[in-house]
C-alpha cells in the first residue's frame, strides 16, 4: 500500500526549505512572492511524507515483529518492516535481516489489547537514507486489519537527520463492516519539525482520508495497492509564515511509488491561492506549482 509507502517514506524528507533558511516577509497583505508560495509548497509536500512514513509503519507492522497479525498486512510488513524506496522511487520489498532499531511490544500474548510497540532508533540509527535517534511510541486498541481498531502514536526525543520531530499521529480503520473498499482516516495534531541547528519550526494539524481504489481483492498482497487520499491541514512556521491547504482533486498514491502521483492541493498563504499538481499519474518527484499565469516546478523529497 504505497500510500503507506507515504506517513513513518520519503528520501531527503527533512531539508525543509522552510526550517533551513528564515526567508523574510515579502508580503504586501494580498500578494506573497512565487518564491515565498514555492517554500510553502515544499514544506506542504515534505510535511505530507514525514507523517506519511509514520502511516506506513504503524499499519504496516508484520505477524513475526507483533507476535501476531497486528498490521494490515499480516505476514508481509510495509514501511519501515517491509519495503525500501530506491533511487527512482519504485519501492522493493528486500529488507536487510539485520535492523539497527529495536521494536518491543507490551503486552506480548496474543490477541491481548491495547497493545503498546515502541521502534528504539537509539543514539543514531540510519533507515532510508537518514539518520534517526529517539522512539516512536505505538498504543493499538485492536488490529488495524479490523474497522474501528485504532492506533495513536507520539515520539520520545525523536530525530530524523537535524531535525526533531513531536506530535500526535491517530490512525483508525473506517472501512465499514463487509465493505468491499478499505479505508483509513489520519488526524494529526500538534505536529512539529524543529530545525535542531537553527531553532525554526513548522508545525501544523491536519486531517486526512484515505480510500484504497485498487488492490482491494487482495487485502495482504500490498503491491498492487493504490489509495486516493482527501483532506486538509492548516499551517504555521517561524518568521510569521502561516497557511492552509485543501486537496482539491484526491491524491493517488500507489504502492509501487514513494511520491504522490496524482492529485491537486490548493494552497492559501496570507490572502494569495496557489495550486499545486501532481501530474498524471507517472511515478516521479515533481509537482507543478501555478498562482495566475505563473507556474514553477517543485522538487519532491
Amino acid at each position: 500500500m504505497n500510500i503507506l509507502k507515504q506517513v513513518m517514506a520519503a528520501a531527503a524528507l527533512f531539508s525543509l526549505t522552510w526550517l533551513a533558511s528564515c526567508q523574510k516577509d515579502q508580503s504586501i497583505n494580498t500578494t506573497e512572492s512565487m518564491e515565498t508560495i514555492a517554500a510553502a509548497s515544499a514544506d506542504e509536500s515534505l510535511q505530507e511524507s514525514t507523517f506519511g512514513e509514520i502511516f506506513d509503519d504503524v499499519a504496516g507492522i508484520d505477524d513475526a515483529t507483533a507476535g501476531e497479525n497486528l498490521g494490515i498486512y499480516g505476514t508481509d510488513g510495509d514501511g519501515i518492516f517491509n519495503g525500501q524506496a530506491t533511487g527512482n522511487g519504485t519501492i522493493e520489498t528486500n529488507q536487510p535481516n539485520t535492523r539497527c532499531f529495536t521494536v518491543s511490544v507490551t503486552p506480548r500474548e496474543r490477541g491481548v489489547f491495547p497493545k503498546t510497540v515502541v521502534i528504539d532508533f537509539g543514539a543514531g540509527c540510519e533507515v532510508r537514507g537518514h539518520l534517526r535517534k529517539g522512539k516512536i511510541i505505538t498504543v493499538y486498541s485492536g488490529k488495524m486489519h479490523v474497522p474501528g481498531s485504532q492506533a495513536v502514536t507520539s515520539f520520545e526525543n525523536f530525530s530524523i537527520d537535524s531535525f526533531a520531530i513531536e506530535g500526535k499521529h491517530t490512525l483508525t480503520n473506517s472501512t465499514e463492516p463487509g465493505g468491499n473498499q478499505r479505508s483509513f482516516t489520519v488526524k494529526v495534531e500538534n505536529a512539529k519539525i524543529t530545525n535542531i541547528n537553527n531553532g525554526n519550526w513548522c508545525k501544523w494539524n491536519a486531517n486526512r482520508v484515505r480510500t484504497q481504489v485498487e488492490g482491494n481483492g487482495s487485502p495482504f498482497f500490498p503491491r498492487d495497492d493504490v489509495f486516493s487520499i482527501t483532506g486538509n491541514r492548516r499551517v504555521e512556521c517561524s518568521g510569521g509564515k502561516n497557511w492552509s491547504s485543501e486537496v482539491a482533486q484526491p491524491l493517488i498514491r500507489k504502492f509501487t511509488c514513494k511520491w504522490i502521483v496524482k492529485g491537486l492541493v490548493k494552497i492559501s498563504l496570507n490572502g494569495t491561492s496557489a495550486t499545486l499538481d501532481f501530474g498524471d499519474g507517472t511515478c516521479d518527484n515533481t509537482a507543478t506549482l501555478t498562482r495566475g499565469d505563473q507556474s514553477r516546478t517543485i522538487t519532491l523529497r
